[in-house]
């Protein structure tokens, strides 16, 4: 399994709004691709503009080429990327160790 992280920096006073359709585009859009696994979004605290997206995908390739090369990626971005206050830095790892707490 691989994991994506997604650090996001979205427009001042839109965090509300961006967590609706962060949550609504992996629902209707993301969910949909070939070996997504599951997310996670998380919320910084002290730069509330900041946020940390997880994906977990079968395969990098899964991300990089099915998803990302293909239509959803197009109608995820229309969701999610007016928020965005610039390009997201996006990076993939691979599980060297794990406790038992997700």
């Amino acid at each position: 399994m691989i994991l994506e992280i997604a650090d996001i920096r979205i427009q001042p006073g839109q965090q509300a709004a961006f967590e609706e359709a962060i949550q609504r585009g992996i629902a209707t859009v993301a969910s949909r691709a070939k070996g997504f696994q599951g997310f996670k979004v998380n919320k910084c605290i002290e730069t509330p503009e900041r946020y940390v997206l997880q994906i977990f995908w079968d395969t990098l390739e899964d991300h990089t080429v099915g998803f990302r090369e293909g239509p959803l990626f197009g109608q995820w971005r229309a969701i999610v990327g007016p928020f965005f206050a610039g390009p997201p830095n996006v990076e993939h790892f691979d599980l060297v160790a794990k406790s038992g707490i997700a």
